[in-house]
């Protein structure tokens, strides 16, 4: 049996190819789409795939996500019933997410971005230097617990906001209908939602108009949940002050697309969470082995909820 790598729009695919003969020299690898045996996979391991195409594999027994998301799994409509789905989990991508989201939060802190726009007018102001800030984290899953745990040790205000309860939190935590109690609290706001059917469109002219004024957002998480042009809205009404978004609806964003230009939006190529090979490559090919074992998998996910 092998293992098919179906991910159309990555580029390093070479890589992964190399790091799978590595770490198993004796395993048979299929690449998309220059799949020889469809018959003989048994495991595929995705990023974006086509829809549909994961039932041309009569035997396939297992899902794999290249990535700690699996939105873009759980998206196909006609994905094969009761076949396992599982992500990546490393802490490696837990640091260097979490490490971008403080960057972003310190930098609206201590408005950085105003004194490189001061730099080139060669203004000197040091006028209003540190904006009192306090952090309210749209999911508190992994990656939002431990944005959480870094803002307290710096002593840095910050609350959670999820979709179910949670006995015992270690940090102040609002769910279900307190969002507008969570929103009251706040005045940067960080989305690591899971991307659902819920979730999808979650950061829309609805949520804005009822931020504190001023608030500064921050979206890590997916580009569908943010509406792109009800942020463009509430920024022109002074609901959000500003947005620093590294994932967007289509990646790489469109050179004729507004936030670009917009003197208000930072942008990033969607780099804040990078898979490391080394880490992932080994999940996956322990979760194979598990499932020959008939013992349970890693980093399963519910399906039920999407994440």
């Amino acid at each position: 049996m092998s293992i098919a790598i179906i991910a159309p729009y990555k580029k390093d695919i070479p890589v992964w190819k190399e790091t799978f003969k590595k770490l198993a020299p004796e395993l048979t690898l299929e690449i998309y789409p220059d799949i020889k045996n469809a018959k003989e996979v048994d495991t595929v391991v995705v990023w974006q795939h086509p829809h549909g195409l994961l039932r041309d594999f009569p035997n396939l027994k297992l899902i794999c996500s290249m990535g700690s998301g699996v939105d873009h799994i759980v998206a196909d409509p006609n994905l094969p019933e009761n076949i396992p789905v599982t992500r990546i989990v490393d802490p490696r991508l837990t640091y260097s997410m979490t490490n971008y989201v403080i960057m972003g939060i310190l930098n609206y802190h201590r408005q950085f971005t105003r004194y490189q726009a001061d730099k080139v007018t060669k203004s000197w102001d040091m006028s209003n230097p540190e904006i009192d800030i306090s952090v309210g984290v749209l999911g508190t899953g992994q990656l939002g617990g431990d944005v959480l745990d870094k803002l307290a040790a710096i002593g840095i205000p910050a609350c959670g906001y999820g979709n179910s309860p949670k006995e015992g939190y270690r940090h102040s935590y609002y769910h279900g209908e307190a969002l507008d109690d969570f929103l009251k609290r706040v005045n940067v706001i960080v989305c690591l939602l899971p991307l659902t059917e819920r979730t999808e469109g979650f950061l829309n002219k609805d949520l804005f108009r009822r931020f504190n004024p001023g608030t500064y957002l921050i979206n890590v998480a997916r580009g569908k949940h943010l509406v792109e042009e009800d942020l463009l809205h509430a920024l022109s009404e002074g609901w959000i002050s500003g947005a620093l978004l590294d994932v967007f609806i289509q990646e790489p964003l469109p050179v004729e697309h507004p936030f670009w230009d917009h003197p208000q939006i930072m942008i990033t190529p969607h780099i804040a969470c990078i898979t490391m090979y080394e880490a992932a490559v080994p999940q996956i090919l322990e979760n194979r082995r598990r499932l020959h074992a008939y013992e349970p998998l890693a980093n399963q996910i519910d399906l039920s909820q999407g994440y």
